[in-house]
């Protein structure tokens, strides 16, 4: 759960979310609060998908290239494989 938390930027969107709701209960609506909220709103949209993104790392799904876990999951993979490639030459031999 920590993990997710931290690592994933939505205690910072939390955070701020809190921030700007203070910052804009007394002031009227106008274009730059719109921005702020709508700003605010994609911050939540991208923690949350880097929390899937985790998860599906952790049950060892593909994620998508753009994804921040996606080198990761990458070097694993050309590890495996080449752990495997070994494998195969020395059963060969």
């Amino acid at each position: 759960m920590r993990n997710y938390l931290f690592a994933s930027g939505l205690f910072g969107a939390i955070t701020s979310g809190i921030a700007l709701l203070r910052g804009t209960r007394d002031a009227p609506i106008t274009w730059r609060a719109v921005l702020a909220w709508l700003s605010w709103g994609i911050t939540i949209a991208l923690a949350i998908g880097a929390i899937v993104d985790f998860r599906r790392d952790e049950r060892g799904e593909m994620v998508s290239a753009d994804s921040p876990v996606a080198p990761v999951q990458f070097k694993r993979a050309k590890k495996a494989l080449k752990a495997e490639e070994k494998a195969e030459r020395k059963a060969q031999k």
